[in-house]
């Protein structure tokens, strides 16, 4: 099994028409053959310790009326509602005053790629981010390696 590497947004994302000079966009891959769909639902299934950060973000957040569990919407995985999806690829996320964020999560080539794209509005936005960046990458990095051990178990 491999590990989850640090890549590129793949190319043919739909994130890549969101991006502007000051976002800020990551992406990290694992071998998965599972459907974007699939993944996203096991992404933002969030296990406990995770689970227990974003119970303090909303606490703290919800003190300078920023969402907690995301916007009303007919279609979510987990609290993110669903931008887009195709066979290839999910989107899920939402607008806040503080700043845009969106997850992709894509298919491709026997790998799930998950990308996080984040437009700050001001300078709130900017220190929100700064502030999350460790813990978001703890988080991306358990989710995909969760996808890869659930698909690597139900493949065996």
């Amino acid at each position: 099994m491999s590990k989850v590497v640090e890549t590129e947004l793949p190319s043919n994302s739909l994130l890549t028409d969101r991006i502007n000079k000051s976002d800020f966009i990551d992406s990290y891959a694992v071998q998965s053959n599972l459907s974007p769909r699939e993944a996203a639902e096991i992404i933002t299934d969030f296990p406990g310790w995770a689970s227990f950060l974003v119970k303090i973000r909303n606490a703290v957040v919800s003190k300078f009326g920023l969402l907690s569990d995301g916007p009303e919407a007919s279609d979510k995985v987990g609290f993110f509602p669903v931008d887009s999806e195709n066979d290839h690829e999910l989107i899920a996320g939402f607008n806040d005053k503080h700043l845009d964020f969106r997850i992709s999560v894509m298919s491709k080539d026997g790998r799930v790629f998950l990308s996080t794209w984040v437009h700050p509005h001001n300078i709130g936005g900017k220190i929100y981010l700064k502030t999350i960046l460790p813990f978001h990458v703890l988080i991306v990095r358990n989710a995909l390696a969760r996808v890869q051990r659930l698909n690597f178990s139900n493949s065996v």
